[in-house]
């Protein structure tokens, strides 16, 4: 008789940080760190990044047994725009890769809030219970205007700091780990007010339920 596989597991929030943030951690790191010049920290910085995801993804099925749809999008991007990065020696690739995932995210939404399908709420499951029909409504449409704002936000700052495509990616690469990660958990703990509006019910996991989706 074939054993059946065990039922996925609640990641802590600490694991989540670890699997959402980490392999941008990982990139900044080996590009602030790798020796020689700025094409040569790139392109180590790119390949390490592309191993530290499906880490990543990896440490997702041994710990939960699942693994998100958007780590599974994320990666299927880091591994398309990454190959691209270092077979051309050209950094636009992985500095557009946000901006397209971003903006993948939020049209997503948008059509699920159009479409009156509850895009988001069937992402996040049971993340936020007794929250109302209405009350994803909102968080939905305000997810998917972040995700827009953080898309153009990130056109601005590559384009910037390092529009050629060998440019050294330190300011960039800063950006992702030391703005973008911060804007993004402040929007979430932003929502909670609107979330306990509307029928949210409180417990001492509050905190943990306003972590970001993972990107």
């Amino acid at each position: 008789m074939t054993e059946s596989p065990p039922p996925a597991t609640a990641a802590s929030p600490g694991f989540r940080m670890l699997i959402d943030f980490g392999p941008l951690a990982i990139f900044f790191l080996v590009n602030s760190f790798a020796p020689g010049p700025a094409l040569a920290k790139m392109l180590a910085a790119t390949a390490a990044f592309m191993a530290a995801i499906f880490v990543a993804m990896g440490l997702s099925w041994w710990k939960t047994r699942h693994i998100s749809p958007m780590l599974w999008i994320s990666g299927g991007f880091v591994l398309i725009f990454g190959t691209l990065t270092l077979w051309f020696h050209n950094g636009t690739f992985i500095k557009m890769k946000p901006t397209i995932v971003y903006s993948l995210f939020a049209v997503v939404l948008f059509y699920g809030v159009i479409a009156r399908k509850p895009l988001l709420q069937a992402l996040l499951g049971t993340a936020y219970p007794g929250l109302s029909e209405r009350g994803w409504k909102l968080l939905t449409i305000n997810w998917a205007v972040f995700f827009v704002f953080m898309a153009v936000l990130n056109e601005i700052v590559w384009r910037w700091s390092a529009p050629g495509p060998q440019d050294d990616l330190s300011f960039w690469a800063g950006f992702k780990l030391w703005g973008a990660i911060p804007l993004t958990l402040l929007f979430a703990m932003g929502n909670i007010p609107l979330l306990l509006r509307h029928g949210l019910k409180t417990d001492a996991d509050i905190v943990e339920k306003a972590l970001p989706p993972e990107q």
